[in-house]
């Protein structure tokens, strides 16, 4: 008994130290965000971290993107601000080049928590 115990909870041990890393205050699932910006398309516009094919300057790139002050010039810089943007860019600035992508809410928390942490 006690060394299932043991196996236990150095495996548990173990996978936590191959979980992806989340810049402190952020909440999401980076690894699936990752995995959302490439299904939802990002890179078909933008220059996406560790997204292949992303070697376009349609929109602005997004590896710095904790970095910036503004979301679009317009918002802070906050999760819950990029969470807005990528569900909706067209609520808040009517007429820019970002299409609504019908992004579900969990996946623009993902993909914020993912763009956020690099």
């Amino acid at each position: 008994m006690k060394s299932t115990i043991t196996v236990i909870l150095g495996l548990s041990a173990l996978l936590a130290g191959c979980a992806p890393k989340l810049a402190p205050g952020l909440v999401g699932d980076p690894a699936r965000g990752k995995i959302a910006a490439a299904q939802y398309a990002c890179h078909s516009c933008h220059v996406v971290p560790g997204v292949p094919g992303s070697d376009v300057r349609v929109g602005r790139p997004l590896d710095a993107l904790a970095q910036q002050r503004y979301i679009a010039g317009k918002l802070p810089n906050t999760q819950a601000n990029l969470v807005r943007w990528i569900r909706d860019p067209q609520a808040i600035d009517p007429g820019n080049a970002m299409p609504n992508m019908g992004v579900s809410e969990r996946d623009a928390i993902d993909i914020s928590a993912y763009l956020l942490s690099h």
